[in-house]
């Protein structure tokens, strides 16, 4: 009789503040581009939607976190995207012997409005992990720097079983 598949969750938060005025960047949120919006800071797109994701990967295979894979000490990842970034997540988490069962995020911002995207959110996501991730939105009711307008979190829960 086979042992039983005993499945591993991990969390990953991501915060990013909205990037000055002065220094003018593109939204990526959940992998897409939001046009017209006020972008956020970081060393990579700042997506912490993607980047929670990732984080939530690492944490449930026990390999590390976002730092360590992807730090502001990797030159490389400087500007990456945030699909680009959780892609390779799910490649090194696989390749340390685990499969993903799914993803899980939700983003706490004022904005953009996320509904009417979700779907299209959902799949980018989901195809960059070749796995199912589902995100949903909220606010904070006006509590916090979410709730001030001055950037976006997001937490994300992964499940994943060992395969050899």
């Amino acid at each position: 009789m086979a042992p039983p598949i005993i499945p591993r969750t991990g969390i990953g938060i991501d915060v990013h503040a909205f990037a000055a005025p002065d220094s003018p960047r593109a939204l990526w949120l959940g992998g897409l581009l939001w046009e017209g919006e006020q972008g956020l800071a970081g060393h990579s797109d700042g997506d912490p939607v993607a980047h929670a994701a990732a984080d939530a990967l690492f944490s449930a295979a026990g390999i590390g976190d976002l730092g360590t894979h992807f730090g502001t000490d990797r030159p490389e990842f400087a500007g990456a995207s945030g699909v680009t970034l959780l892609a390779e997540a799910a490649r090194i988490v696989r390749a340390e012997g685990f499969e993903i069962g799914n993803i899980a995020v939700q983003f706490v911002g004022n904005r953009p409005k996320f509904g009417p995207r979700r779907e299209e959110s959902q799949t980018v996501l989901s195809a960059a992990a070749d796995a199912p991730v589902s995100v949903s939105a909220t606010t904070s009711d006006g509590l916090g720097f979410t709730g001030r307008g001055e950037g976006i979190s997001a937490l994300a829960t992964a499940l994943v079983y060992r395969t050899g």
